[in-house]
């Protein structure tokens, strides 16, 4: 089995638009370390996460985060830890068109 630390997906979506930043690709899974969130303007917004297993439609049960505040001009950090399987999905949304996402982590091979 072959390892790769790496950036695992980087976005910067619309607003008040579902976005996936990173999907598992086939016969991997990952190990999710860190998310970073980063609001670009000096008006507040918000964040919301999710993993979709599998890709499946979206369901309040999927949210890690919702609708999380973040400030103008700071950054939301987090240490997560979370496995993901082939083809699970990581999906972001803001209210307003001002952050960027990074994801880093393991994918496993």
């Amino acid at each position: 089995m072959a390892t790769f630390l790496k950036v695992l997906g980087q976005s910067a979506p619309l607003a008040a638009t579902l976005t996936t930043l990173y999907t598992v690709p086939a016969a991997t899974t990952t190990a999710v370390s860190t998310l970073v969130v980063c609001n670009q303007s000096a008006t507040p917004t918000t964040f919301s996460v999710a993993v979709r297993p599998a890709g499946a439609v979206i369901t309040t049960a999927m949210y890690l985060y919702y609708l999380v505040p973040i400030a103008g001009n700071e950054t939301f950090t987090a240490t997560l830890g979370i496995s993901l399987a082939t083809t699970d999905v990581v999906s972001v949304f803001n209210t307003l068109a001002s952050c960027s996402y990074s994801l880093f982590g393991q994918e496993n091979t």
